[in-house]
């Protein structure tokens, strides 16, 4: 795939400062400009003034200019402007005008990680000393922006660009609701769900293994347990462990580990996944507020702050 990643995200919020704040607490470096950085992803996530929180620009990151190239032409036969430099493509998805930049960016060197080693039945391969997880004192930094999820008023139609304009692939979906879409080797980096308005729903950012994401998540809610949402579990599709926790603005940010990849298309079924399962493998039930965010009627009405 000639997509290869999601590079950046740029969201409004009310409050940018607390915004930026919380982003630190959760493992994100800040520069002197506000711009939020990853550990192999660089420059990731930036923050604007905005009455209302909402996202305004994905960046995706491709080859070279025959991409872009390709993508245009695509685009032109939907009939969605866009604007070309030499590097750049511009083009606002026509739902929500919501800006998708797809630049020439090189791909991520990322060092292997080592998986952890796991004691089991019949199966010592951790003999004589703790379990790395339960020793580490380092606060948790996140690696990379993995996923979006984003409502959709015509989650159809917001899927066509993506897909037929864009050029990301398909890996699951769950019928009439939700569609599960990659522009990596990652199961999916941007998620449409249908919504009774345009919104962002979450951001989610890959840790290390299920110990980064349990600390991670407890590290974030010591003296704040109001930034609790949803967490520990799994998820049926795309296999990864979750924590959900929510910054000032209201948006929902998950730490996750050990998601699904494909590396061959060929070789990946697309699936229809229909109940409990398009939410979820094991874990406590999701509450309502996950469900529908509780200040989607005041995005709605106008009406929303910060908090």
């Amino acid at each position: 795939m000639s997509l290869h990643r999601l590079t950046s995200l740029q969201i409004g919020v009310p409050d940018v400062a607390a915004a930026i704040s919380y982003y630190r607490d959760f493992g994100l470096t800040a520069d002197e400009a506000g711009a939020l950085s990853t550990v192999d992803g660089g420059k990731q996530l930036r923050f604007v003034p905005s009455r209302q929180r909402r996202l305004l620009e994905i960046g995706i990151g491709v080859d070279d200019p025959d991409d872009l190239d390709r993508i245009g032409v695509q685009l032109t036969a939907l009939a969605v402007p866009f604007t070309r430099t030499a590097d750049t493509l511009v083009a606002d998805e026509p739902v929500a005008a919501l800006r998708t930049r797809v630049t020439v960016s090189p791909r991520l060197a990322r060092p292997r990680t080592e998986p952890a080693l796991y004691n089991g039945p019949g199966r010592i391969d951790r003999p004589n000393v703790r379990a790395p997880g339960v020793e580490r004192t380092n606060p948790v930094q996140p690696r990379k922006l993995g996923h979006v999820v984003i409502g959709s008023l015509d989650q159809d139609a917001t899927q066509r660009f993506f897909t037929e304009g864009i050029g990301l692939k398909v890996s699951d979906r769950v019928p009439g609701l939700a569609s599960f879409l990659r522009c990596s080797e990652d199961h999916h980096n941007i998620l449409v769900q249908q919504a009774p308005l345009n919104f962002l729903h979450h951001t989610a950012w890959e840790v290390d293994d299920v110990d980064e994401v349990g600390r991670g998540a407890t590290a974030m809610l010591e003296g704040n347990p109001e930034r609790h949402v949803w967490g520990l579990g799994r998820h049926h599709i795309g296999s990864n462990f979750f924590w959900y926790l929510k910054d000032p603005a209201g948006n929902f940010s998950e730490y996750y580990s050990d998601i699904d990849c494909v590396v061959d298309d060929q070789l990946w079924k697309p699936g229809v996944v229909e109940g409990m399962k398009g939410l979820y493998s094991w874990g406590p039930p999701p509450p309502p507020s996950f469900l529908a965010p509780e200040d989607l009627a005041a995005l709605m009405t106008g009406a929303h702050s910060a908090r």
